[in-house]
């Protein structure tokens, strides 16, 4: 392998990683019988998005968004999705917190929680 691709492949690492956790979530979203693994899955699924957008997000020899009068035209690292991802990870784990709740009372009522069992009983 060449210099430069080992050098690409490095430079872009944090997208590979965020392609292959998001279709890895996406497999067991899509696979899987039991409700709980599902949501295992979407957890996944929403780290991946989360990475992705802090890859986004990351400049190259960036500095923190803290102003310093002192230093002029230094390049700054955006911090909106940062502060996006944060909103996102509260959001995300309300909707784990609401689907485990509602997993709990479907396995009480049907004490199951494997799909198939479950569309057989409705």
């Amino acid at each position: 392998m060449r210099e430069l691709d080992v050098f690409m492949l490095l430079a872009n690492f944090p997208y590979f990683v965020s392609i292959l956790l998001f279709s890895m979530g996406c497999l067991i979203v899509l696979t899987q019988p039991n409700l709980i693994k599902k949501v295992i899955g979407l957890n996944v699924m929403e780290t991946a998005i989360f990475l992705f957008f802090i890859a986004v997000g990351n400049i190259s020899g960036g500095a923190p968004p803290i102003v310093n009068p002192a230093t002029g035209g230094v390049l700054y690292v955006n911090p909106l999705p940062q502060a996006l991802i944060l909103t996102g990870i509260v959001v995300s784990f309300s909707v784990t917190a609401f689907a485990l709740a509602m997993i709990v009372s479907l396995y009480r009522f049907y004490g199951t929680v494997h799909v198939s069992e479950l569309m057989k009983m409705r």
